[in-house]
């Protein structure tokens, strides 16, 4: 993968590290992944075919012992601040849309919190949001 990465390019990649940080990429995250950069005008003109080298550059880096600090360190460097509340937004989204969180995607989204320095009242709401949107009857 070239670097480094761009805004859009950082936005799948925390998307993707957070479905796989569970050791399984549930379909429907996965769908939500897709139905994001389908939808939202960041991705408006993103190559989607991307997603793929991303995603594999997410996996490489999940294997290494400091892959996830790499990982942060290329999103830092790729996603402007104004983007950072957006990134955890749509990690958020991910992580709530197979309607379970399970211990490990808590601690990176965490994690993804400090990284991207959102403030917790903001990350709290974001949260709440990402639930209301991901509610089944």
């Amino acid at each position: 993968m070239s670097l480094p990465l761009t805004p859009p390019d950082g936005l799948v990649a925390l998307m993707i590290a957070i479905s796989a940080s569970d050791e399984r990429l549930p379909t429907t995250q996965l769908l939500t992944i897709n139905r994001i950069v389908n939808h939202l005008p960041v991705f408006a003109d993103y190559d989607q075919d991307r997603i793929r080298v991303v995603a594999e550059m997410v996996f490489d880096l999940l294997t290494e012992e400091d892959g996830l600090d790499a990982l942060f360190g290329m999103t830092r460097d790729a996603l402007p601040e104004k983007l950072n509340e957006t990134a955890y937004a749509l990690a958020c989204d991910v992580a709530a849309a197979d309607g379970s969180l399970g211990e490990s995607e808590l601690r990176l989204l965490e994690e993804m919190r400090y990284e991207l320095n959102i403030d917790r009242l903001h990350a709290a709401a974001i949260e709440r949001g990402a639930r209301a949107r991901h509610a089944t009857v």
